[in-house]
């Protein structure tokens, strides 16, 4: 029997309470909370909550800029009553946020600042089942959460009812998916569905000392991914310094975690600023930089480049990795979760040599979300370029095109109010990933996005994803896509990394970035790099036309997602004409 939400806290308190299981900034200070004082605060608030008249079943809207204890709080309070929490992406349009609040009939609203707040009041004349709007910090003329919070016994007999009533099987949240087209889809996940991925999760994390580990937490909390993991955490006595992406360096630093969570992007980023670090020096440093460099990408795992190898890589790791280690932060870390998108393998393998295991995993919020994931924890369980070996109790077949299906009890029970798409892709308890991937050795490889294939004029298909990963090998290439549906070939918006052409050309450092992408080293250096890259590819599938671009896609700009996916459609929009000269 898989546990309710709520439950893994009180299992916390009872077997193994912290000091710090939470610890968060509250008005730009460090504020930390006890098991005890956690629970105490969700006690609390349930019970106001139930005073306010929240009913089992209605919706509670949260949204946070950065990761907070009050989110998690107001979580679990939510779910211990019986009410459905819909978290929101704080980087949503004002439109997108007011369809979510209509389309899940939210009944209050949790918001952490004034710039939330805004956007709010923005669309509130709009939501009419919006009955009241919290806020976590102090701001005058709204309502402070902590309004709610009620020491009222009688109430609490309330809610220890309400808690008894709740079964492992009830709708717990929905997640509305930030989608690269069209209207966000609302996925309703059960409390089964996110435990029973906790606890199939756990044996492929690194051996975590339970009350003893910490992690930093600065992934949006809003989305599955970061979410599943509070609650594994929880359930093995992590303690969690809850964040954000502005500060994450420091954050990192002064935490000195044993696990985070990451996304490719993140790891790129940090990639290019060793790179550039490393490649400002001079002499014999930059030299043993480089060797250092070069060997760590070679890396495979279970010692497969053999002894001399492994001597050299440990010498490497002493005089060079040593330092980046320090410089991150990284001194005592396990592993870094990384998922949301496609990993290049040569950072799984420079981080993991370095001594900064990187695991790769896969899954999506309709599967709460882990499918596959790599591990060091047990030998001949991790491979660079894939992503890794199912988790337990689980099963994944392949269409006859090859996509995806899966079939577990972390699939969700469907989409809100959408029983015809709904029906799209579950059949018979398995789900239609819309991924395209293989099995090979055991280990699981997505090769593409069903959606994302598009046909050139010549009547060959082309999978974008696998051309956009091969071009990000590039340190010159900080983002890209990949276009050509209908074309005679295939081109590539390329956004360039600046800062990285900089280094390597220091004529180029007084140049704006307008300036930088319009150099002719920079260009012939892409265009060599292209043209060895395509030797890799069919003729229909290589890189013939490039527009180099200075601005990198955001989600305020609307091209990519929350978590980073491309939006397409959008890109395809904005950049029409650029697209039209490749082609002309």
């Amino acid at each position: 029997m898989y546990k309710r939400l709520f439950d893994f806290a009180y299992d916390q308190l009872e077997h193994l309470p912290l000091d710090v299981m939470f610890r968060s900034k509250c008005n730009g200070e460090w504020e930390t909370y006890s098991t005890r004082k956690f629970i105490d605060y969700v006690n609390q608030l349930s019970n106001g909550l139930v005073e306010y008249g929240i009913q089992p079943g209605q919706k509670i809207a949260l949204i946070t800029d950065s990761n907070r204890t009050e989110w998690n709080i107001c979580d679990h309070a939510a779910l211990q009553i019986g009410a459905i929490d819909v978290p929101i992406y704080p980087t949503m349009t004002e439109q997108d946020i007011q369809y979510i609040l209509n389309h899940s009939e939210a009944t209050i609203c949790f918001v952490s600042n004034q710039e939330l707040l805004t956007k709010i009041k923005n669309i509130r004349g709009q939501v009419p089942s919006l009955k009241e709007v919290f806020t976590f910090e102090k701001i005058e003329g709204t309502r402070h959460w902590k309004e709610l919070f009620s020491l009222n016994e009688d109430l609490a007999t309330v809610v220890q009812s309400r808690k008894d009533n709740i079964k492992t099987e009830d709708l717990a949240t929905i997640i509305y998916t930030s989608g690269t087209t069209g209207l966000p889809k609302g996925v309703m996940l059960s409390h089964t569905n996110i435990a029973s991925n906790v606890e199939n999760c756990v044996d492929r994390l690194p051996y975590l000392e339970k009350g003893k580990a910490r992690c930093v937490s600065f992934l949006p909390v809003c989305h599955i991914y970061e979410r599943m993991l509070h609650y594994l955490y929880i359930d093995n006595s992590v303690s969690v310094t809850l964040t954000g992406m502005d500060n994450i360096k420091d954050d990192l630093i002064a935490n000195k975690p044993h696990i985070f969570t990451a996304v490719p992007r993140l790891l790129e980023k940090f990639f290019d600023g060793i790179i550039a670090k490393g490649e400002s020096n001079t002499g014999i440093k930059k030299a043993l930089f480089q060797w250092a460099v070069n060997l760590a990408i070679q890396w495979e795992p279970e010692g497969a480049n053999g002894g001399w190898y492994e001597f050299k890589l440990k010498i490497a790791q002493k005089l060079v990795f040593s330092k980046v280690k320090a410089a991150l932060g990284l001194t005592e870390i396990g592993a870094i979760a990384c998922g949301s998108a496609a990993l290049q393998p040569r950072l799984a393998r420079f981080f993991t040599a370095a001594g900064i295991p990187v695991k790769e995993g896969y899954g999506l919020t309709e599967t709460s979300p882990v499918i596959s994931v790599n591990t060091l924890r047990r030998p001949n369980m991790y491979r660079p370029g894939t992503v890794g070996m199912i988790i337990p109790n689980t099963e994944i077949k392949f269409a006859e095109d090859g996509e995806i299906l899966v079939k577990g009890p972390q699939v969700m029970m469907g989409y809100y109010k959408n029983p015809e798409t709904t029906a799209e892709v579950l059949n018979n308890g398995w789900f239609s990933t819309g991924d395209i991937g293989i099995i090979k050795d055991g280990f699981l490889q997505i090769t593409d996005r069903k959606k994302e294939l598009f046909k050139t004029s010549g009547g060959k298909y082309v999978a974008p994803q696998v051309l956009e990963n091969a071009l990000k090998e590039s340190h010159f290439i900080e983002q890209c896509m990949v276009v050509g549906d209908g074309q005679k070939f295939p081109g590539a918006l390329i956004v360039v990394d600046c800062a990285f052409a900089k280094v390597h050309f220091p004529e180029l450092a007084s140049l704006s970035n307008d300036e930088i992408i319009q150099n002719e080293k920079l260009n012939k250096e892409i265009k060599s790099f292209i043209a060895e890259m395509n030797k890799g590819f069919g003729n229909w599938e290589q890189i013939k036309g490039i527009h180099l671009i200075a601005k990198p896609f955001t989600v305020e700009s609307g091209e990519i997602t929350p978590t980073l996916k491309l939006k397409r459609k959008n890109i395809l929009s904005n950049y029409a004409n650029e697209i039209a000269k490749l082609y002309a």
